[in-house]
């Protein structure tokens, strides 16, 4: 696999608290937008997020964003 699979064309919006989390950059997670392993055997690794509190956060749902794991709008750029 090259390419992450997009999961959706929108930012995950969640409010998380404090601590650890793993953003899935394969896009073949069934718990997204968090990892559960299904990237083994590929190229792609998750993206560690560590919060010191309770935080809004915006989570990259196409796997295309160049600010891992925040969304920045790429998801407006794909073509189908």
């Amino acid at each position: 696999m090259d390419k992450a699979v997009c999961a959706q064309r929108a930012p995950y919006v969640l409010e998380l608290e404090a601590g650890e989390y793993w953003w899935c950059s394969c896009g073949k997670s069934k718990s997204q937008p968090f990892c559960d392993g299904s990237h083994e055997g590929s190229q792609f690794t998750p993206e560690k997020i560590t919060l010191a509190e309770k935080t809004k956060v915006w989570l990259c749902g196409c796997k295309a964003t160049a600010k891992k794991p925040y969304c920045d709008g790429a998801h407006k750029l794909l073509k189908d």
